[in-house]
């Protein structure tokens, strides 16, 4: 692990977007909220009328109580009503949490507080109006943030070339920034971690003889497990400080000469592969490009291979209202990115391949319980990310991150599946 801190980017703006990084210490337009006095109206109605039945306590300013929570339930407590109300109506996707990072609500438990949310997240806010807000309220995604091939560097650069120092300080030592799979009766993230990492690898039949593709490098943990199986493995990532720390990691562990890092996209790939390894890359695909990706797949696969997808996946009615929608996660932690459904992926395959589904695991639990490591980690480390150069709204914001994710997979409205392709036609 470099110890060297990595210079961080620049503020990158567009019409809808304003993106800061650290050492700057501003954040573009985030203090001043937005006036909309109809639209706060609609959203504070709405947001008693929701909250009414949850198992929380709201508490504002005056002493006022909202909620169906007793004294043990979570407790959000509404710093600056008028603020945060204006920032809902505004983009009631993109405002709740931009209203945590500013400090208008606070809690002392992000993920107990969000659960009841999540398991209600489809109902909160009436169909109706959920249409009408689609149609012309919601923030749309700003034209350069499409995963062309140079849209897709400038996204993956804003979210992983962040700083390597900021991932290891929450991370485990195997680095994976993924769901890790449990044994039943441990709570060992490593071992979860490694235990992901082989049942992958065994979905994708990944012996000592194979030269495997891996599809999103991460920090090279996977290609050096399956380099320490004895294969080859030719690994690509779009994030340059990935790279670079993915073959100090690689050459440490002794396995460099088994495997090649390539500073390449998946659209540009060229070769033939027993086995093609892709773990939780193609959320940032984006719809459109979700048939050039199995395509791809499906090309660089050779006659009678395996390939190992692990993907995180929602249900395929909320896919279907929310594919185009524009919300705080796309803003500012994944811009591009879209969770895809299993029957998307079915869909995909069918009409884009050769290939099929042939082997299923779902690890939803599982990412609950990694994401609780990662937010205690963060959390108990955030000196050391202050040294690092990023400021608390940075904290406010990952704690957020991390916590509303966390509650989509205790409730079951994400899930993240393990998947074994194969050709349907033998050879």
């Amino acid at each position: 692990m470099s110890t060297e801190p990595v210079s961080p980017a620049p503020v990158r703006r567009s019409n809808n977007h304003l993106v800061p990084r650290p050492n700057e210490g501003v954040w573009p337009g985030l203090a001043t909220p937005p006036r909309a006095p109809g639209k706060a109206r609609i959203a504070e109605a709405l947001f008693r009328r929701a909250v009414r039945p949850l198992p929380v306590r709201v508490v504002f300013p005056g002493g006022e109580r909202i909620g169906a929570g007793g004294p043990d339930a979570p407790v959000m407590r509404i710093v600056r009503p008028e603020a945060f109300f204006h920032r809902l109506g505004a983009n009631s996707k993109i405002g709740f949490g931009e209203a945590y990072m500013v400090g208008d609500w606070t809690t002392t438990d992000l993920a107990d507080l969000l659960t009841p949310f999540a398991a209600k997240l489809s109902t909160l806010i009436p169909p109706t109006l959920q249409r009408i807000g689609r149609r012309f309220a919601e923030a749309r995604q700003p034209s350069e943030e499409v995963n062309t091939v140079e849209g897709s560097r400038e996204n993956i650069q804003r979210h992983y070339d962040l700083s390597n120092d900021l991932f290891a300080t929450f991370l485990d030592e195997t680095m994976s920034y993924s769901a890790g799979w449990f044994a039943e009766g441990s709570d060992d993230l490593v071992l979860a971690q490694e235990r992901k990492i082989d049942g992958i690898l065994d979905m994708a039949g990944v012996g000592p003889d194979s030269h495997v593709l891996e599809i999103g490098t991460g920090w090279g943990g996977l290609a050096t497990r399956a380099a320490q199986r004895g294969a080859r493995v030719t690994t690509l990532t779009i994030s340059a400080e990935q790279a670079r720390l993915a073959e100090e990691r690689l050459s440490a562990a002794g396995v460099a000469d088994r495997v090649q890092v390539l500073l390449r996209d998946y659209r540009e790939a060229q070769g033939s592969y027993d086995a093609v390894v892709s773990v939780e890359m193609i959320e940032a695909v984006g719809v459109a490009y979700w048939p050039t990706y199995f395509a791809a797949l499906d090309r660089l696969l050779k006659p009678g291979g395996k390939v190992g997808l692990q993907a995180i996946t929602m249900p395929h009615d909320r896919l279907m209202v929310s594919k185009n929608d524009y919300t705080w996660i796309s803003k500012y932690i994944f811009p591009g990115g879209v969770i895809p459904s299993v029957e998307a992926i079915e869909q995909n395959l069918r009409d884009h391949t050769g290939l099929r589904i042939a082997e299923r695991r779902s690890l939803g639990p599982d990412y609950a319980r990694t994401l609780a490591h990662w937010g205690e980690r963060f959390r108990a480390r955030w000196e050391t990310v202050a040294g690092l150069g990023f400021d608390e709204t940075f904290r406010r914001m990952w704690e957020f991150y991390l916590a509303y994710c966390e509650a989509g997979f205790r409730v079951g409205y994400l899930d993240v599946h393990q998947l074994s392709l194969q050709h349907r036609r033998p050879y």
